[in-house]
């Protein structure tokens, strides 16, 4: 995991780089893809990915190792064949699991967030879920331990593979040529975020576009079907950790609401989207019915909503660049503070710009367990470094006098308008 750190230390900043020149390069051209709030939430989804897999958050129901062991038939020497063959092995396990999110109900919920952006360009692309990490995946490496692909070689690639597929998330690049008939391309991956009932979960490979047309699942970009992006069910919110719970948080009311006992225990594994026929007339959700009709998750702000928004942002960059450059020096206990901090920062501020009735309340309180941690723990590494508390107490007193100005511009709602 200090490896895993240090590489995003590397890779952290890059992304933000492509981001501002993308978003630069959209004012210039005047074909902006980038919406103020859509940004910040999907950036504030990458870290809330990133935490959990650099904290090793997650259920392990298989591990690779355990298939290795077991099945390897082949013993591979170090080289170039071995790498390549265990990159396209990850490529095909990644194009399995993802057909699978895209196929049955409860694995929605581990994918849902990257689809839930209404805009399509590269700050969507680290809309990453949280709750991906239960281990299934692994079992479509089953052919890549039966080759004798060590493990290590696993750890290396895979990360490798997913900062790969960040590029192509954009509408600035055009067709490839050629490469259309090999790579996933940015053309193909405006497809797969498409909600158009031509482009459907459809293109679902991540690097290599072979896996698409082997199984019939390849959609190529229509110039007469213009691409219209989000979820057919809008999240219409812009908190992620909320997002990545919300399509769960259905299923379990459609299971408790359902009549039928049968109803009860499918609703899990049938197709995505399928809902009891009872609770659809109990429970009806909105449902986009005409892509070109869309109307897009937009509250009106003033300035000092930006503002407030903007700040926590920065806030939320500084402590992980803190956190991530201390990551190996520091206690679990400092970790889980760390986790904590930037966990209730994003939910808190992304709840505030949401217009909930109970966030503003709820930032006050967390700025004062804040406080009251800083001023009177003894136990964690933070709170007796001199530098990073008196900037955490500036933080959290910058952010109750930017809670007490926030006007009402935004309507307020309860989470039950969007359950």
């Amino acid at each position: 995991m200090d490896t895993y750190a240090n590489i995003l230390l590397i890779t952290i900043p890059i992304f933000l780089v492509l981001i501002t020149i993308e978003i630069l390069y959209g004012a210039w051209k005047k074909d902006q893809q980038h919406s103020f709030m859509d940004t910040i939430s999907s950036l504030s989804s990458g870290f809330t990915n990133l935490l959990v897999d650099i904290l090793g958050l997650g259920i392990i129901i298989f591990s690779y190792p355990f298939f290795y062991e077991r099945l390897k038939v082949i013993d591979l020497e170090e080289s170039i064949l071995l790498y390549f063959i265990a990159f396209v092995c990850i490529d095909f396990a990644s194009y399995c699991h993802h057909r699978l999110k895209h196929s049955i109900n409860i694995f929605w919920n581990m994918h849902v967030i990257h689809h839930s952006s209404e805009e399509f360009n590269l700050a969507c692309a680290l809309r990453q879920s949280i709750t991906n990490n239960l281990g299934i995946g692994v079992l479509f490496l089953i052919p890549a331990a039966f080759l004798g692909v060590p493990p290590q070689v696993i750890a290396i690639l895979g990360p490798l593979h997913l900062f790969g597929q960040f590029w192509y998330h954009t509408k600035h690049i055009g067709k490839l040529g050629w490469l259309e008939y090999i790579l996933v391309t940015p053309s193909q991956h405006r497809v797969h975020h498409a909600i158009n009932k031509e482009y459907i979960d459809k293109n679902l490979a991540a690097i290599f576009c072979v896996w698409d047309r082997a199984f019939g699942t390849f959609q190529e970009e229509l110039d007469d079907v213009p691409c219209v992006y989000g979820t057919l069910k809008p999240v219409e919110t812009w908190n992620p950790i909320w997002i990545n719970f919300q399509h769960l948080w259905f299923l379990i009311q459609d299971a408790w609401y359902t009549n039928n006992l049968k109803d009860k225990f499918r609703v899990w594994f049938m197709p995505t989207g399928w809902r009891p026929e009872d609770v659809t007339k109990k429970l009806p959700r909105a449902k986009v019915e005409n892509v070109y009709g869309q109307k897009k998750y937009k509250p009106e702000y003033k300035l000092i909503h930006k503002i407030f928004a903007g700040f926590h942002f920065v806030v939320q960059n500084i402590i992980l660049f803190v956190f991530l450059t201390s990551f190996s020096d520091i206690s679990a206990a400092d970790k889980t503070a760390y986790l904590i901090l930037i966990f209730s920062t994003i939910f808190s501020s992304t709840s505030v710009m949401d217009g909930f009735k109970w966030s503003t309340t709820f930032e006050f309180l967390r700025i004062f367990i804040g406080i009251a941690i800083i001023v009177f723990s003894q136990e964690l590494n933070l709170t007796y470094n001199l530098t990073l508390s008196s900037f955490l107490l500036s933080y959290f007193a910058v952010s109750a006098i930017l809670n007490l100005l926030l006007n009402k511009s935004v309507p307020l709602r309860n989470i039950q308008e969007i359950s």
